[in-house]
């Protein structure tokens, strides 16, 4: 991409980055690690890499030598003795960084050769204190993903998903770490990056992600000797925990904000630290990791983060916090039996809730609230359309829809349409179709839906409790419901392909009026929305006007043609109306070139009275005015009852279609003969 040219480089003498880098054992991940920082397209005037190589005993020490002499002047090599983890040469590289940024990256990884480049110029642009660059994962390690769906030029850490990724590979203002006093903490040999990561995310004036772009490549060792894989036991974990957690209560007060950090840690860290960690414990350790686990967590769970927490982590939570080991274990074997099969669990339908058949769901003997099991806002609703189009006034659709896992019995799916602005909505029945093996080919047979078939004609002359519908934006929902559930989705952004070409405005008759409506599929999700009265698309510009001239063969006859991008019209009511100033009124029919948009019509001129005649195509209430005539259109001559007659274009002071009818002037004319 090379953003910066010559002149931005001259311009930019701050804009460095210290790409910081702890190494141990690093071979020979090493060598491709320090080539990708030295390509880097920011160029290596902007550029400093210093690599502090923590007691290597595999070759590491002499490649950074080597590597040295490579890159003159690029490089800063730094020996000692092992630490035991990457706190401690990550802040020895930070006490010798000198530019305006810091980039910290593991020596396993590599960077896509615009990356700080591109980091950069987000983080100049949009004035923030971090960027959190893409991440690839490569060799089977898994790459964070939710906070990567869009660039994000400026955010925080409470209105996004950046506090679910906590490595320190992005890139960091190094004025705020300095002005904060961040540094790695020696004492935690795991979660060490939280601490540092997340204080930096509270204190950072924003925060952009750059999501368009694959800026890190995460990489999975074949020796899986990467820190955090080697790094097993509950201890450590229990360790760095506690910290975290005092850190989100000390620095964010209790509300939406603590309750959006708290939620990575009671999903992400918890479920990892029971599964990783506590299953492969001795007894006595579980019961005592269990308990410690339980006060951890308690400060940060309460029953307001119910709603944002899935069924299985809520049911998780419950039996970390009332010590119920045996039941946490089994728990534990079932969620990894679920992961193997990739089938969705059996739900329990009752009083319009839908709860998980996870283990214990009302076991009498443990007493488990159901709310541990109510998936009801999990449940996915499953719909396509197979027909949506418009025949005059009635809006057609066909499709099927149906709550995953719940069984169509008891259907009782409607229709809404929901005016956007207003929220004005009306609900109107279907008539529900049977669709016989719908959802065996899926979850491996376990669920079908007999009954998941709609059918729907909606007259919009009728549709608002026996009125018409009123002019705005009407989006097109279904309320799917069965055995007593029900949930509304949007409908439109999966349909069969024939669909989109059902869709485009309509000129229809209501009443006595003509009427435009519009059915289209919304950016960018293809959701099906009615637009009625123009509020969105407007029904002149798809009336055009672009050719006049005489028929060949017939000099008298002026042809003119155009288009009209309307689905569909009332023929008989796009006519072409002539007027000549003195009352006079002329109309002429206006066809449709068969399967296409194409319109033309011909005008007789020989039988229009003498005048002016000035002209506009109309549609009902829409008019569009006949175009200028060209200037070299000549003139045509007829004799009508015996006298001659001629027309001719002329341009009148609004510079729009005129035609001059008049009889010829046989004094005028013999006299233009003889001069």
């Amino acid at each position: 991409m090379g953003l910066p040219g010559i002149w931005e480089r001259i311009f930019m003498p701050g804009a460095s980055v210290s790409v910081i880098i702890a190494a141990y054992n690093a071979m020979p991940y090493l060598t491709r690690c320090i080539t990708s920082v030295a390509e880097q397209s920011i160029g290596r005037d902007h550029l400093e890499v210093i690599v502090v190589d923590d007691g290597s005993t595999d070759g590491t020490a002499a490649e950074l030598n080597r590597l040295q002499d490579v890159y003159p002047g690029l490089m800063r090599v730094l020996h000692q003795e092992n630490s035991g983890g990457p706190s401690g040469p990550r802040n020895v590289g930070l006490e010798h960084a000198t530019g305006t940024f810091v980039f910290f990256l593991d020596a396993d990884d590599h960077l896509g050769p615009e990356a700080l480049e591109r980091m950069v110029r987000m983080a100049e642009d949009n004035g923030t204190d971090i960027v959190l660059g893409k991440m690839v994962g490569v060799g089977g390690r898994g790459a964070p993903t939710s906070m990567f769906k869009r660039n994000q030029p400026r955010t925080d850490v409470f209105s996004s998903r950046v506090y679910w990724t906590l490595n320190p590979m992005k890139l960091f203002r190094r004025e705020l770490l300095e002005r904060h006093g961040l540094r790695f903490p020696t004492d935690l040999a795991i979660g060490e990056d939280q601490l540092f990561v997340g204080a930096a995310y509270l204190h950072a004036s924003g925060i952009s992600v750059l999501a368009d772009y694959d800026c890190l490549f995460w990489v999975l060792r074949e020796d899986e000797g990467n820190i955090t894989r080697r790094l097993k036991g509950s201890e450590r974990r229990l360790r760095f925990l506690p910290r975290v957690v005092d850190m989100i209560l000390e620095n964010v007060p209790p509300g939406p904000g603590r309750d959006h950090l708290a939620h990575r840690h009671l999903t992400v860290e918890v479920q990892q630290m029971l599964a990783d960690q506590l299953v492969f414990e001795p007894r006595e350790t579980q019961k005592e990791m269990l308990a410690q686990l339980a006060e951890i967590i308690d400060p940060l769970w309460h029953e307001g983060m119910n709603k944002q927490l899935s069924a299985m982590a809520r049911l998780r939570l419950h039996l970390v916090r009332h010590r119920m080991l045996d039941e946490l274990l089994e728990l534990i074997a079932f969620e990894k039996q679920l992961a193997r099969t990739k089938v969705a669990t059996p739900v329990l339908v009752d009083g319009g809730r839908a709860l998980a058949r996870y283990p214990f769901l009302r076991d009498p003997d443990r007493a488990i609230p159901d709310l541990c099991y109510d998936v009801t806002a999990q449940l996915a609703v499953r719909h396509h359309v197979t027909r949506a189009e418009l025949r005059g006034t009635v809006l057609h659709l066909a499709g099927h829809a149906y709550l995953h896992r719940v069984e169509t019995r008891d259907v009782t799916t409607q229709l809404v349409l929901r005016e956007r602005d207003s929220g004005t909505e009306h609900r109107l029945p279907l008539t529900h179709t049977a669709t016989p093996g719908l959802g065996s080919a899926e979850d491996e047979g376990h669920y079908t839906y007999d009954l998941a078939g709609f059918q729907a004609a909606v007259d919009i002359t009728s549709a608002a409790a026996g009125k018409p519908l009123t002019d705005g934006l009407w989006d097109i929902s279904l309320a799917v419901g069965a055995q007593g559930v029900s949930k509304e989705v949007r409908i439109g952004s999966k349909r069969s392909a024939d669909v989109r070409g059902a869709t485009g405005t309509y000129v229809v008759v209501t009443g006595e009026d003509l009427r435009a409506v519009t059915l289209y599929t919304t950016k960018p999700h293809g959701n099906l929305t009615l637009d009625l009265g123009e509020t969105k698309h407007q029904v002149r510009p798809l009336l055009r006007l672009d050719d006049i001239r005489w028929v060949a063969g017939a000099p008298t006859e002026l042809q003119i043609s155009g288009r009209c991008d309307l689905t569909e019209y009332p023929t008989a009511a796009l006519v072409l109306t002539l007027s000549n100033g003195s009352g006079e009124t002329a109309r002429f029919p206006v066809q449709r070139v068969p399967d296409a948009p194409e319109i033309r019509f011909t005008l007789p001129v020989s039988t229009l009275p003498a005048g002016t005649w000035t002209g506009e195509l109309r549609l009902g209430k829409w008019t569009v005015l006949l175009p200028p005539p060209p200037a070299n259109l000549p003139p045509a001559k007829w004799r009508r009852r015996g006298l001659p007659w001629y027309a001719r274009p002329v341009r009148d002071s609004a510079d729009r279609f005129a035609l001059r009818v008049a009889k010829t002037d046989l004094i005028k004319a013999l006299a233009q003969r003889i001069k």
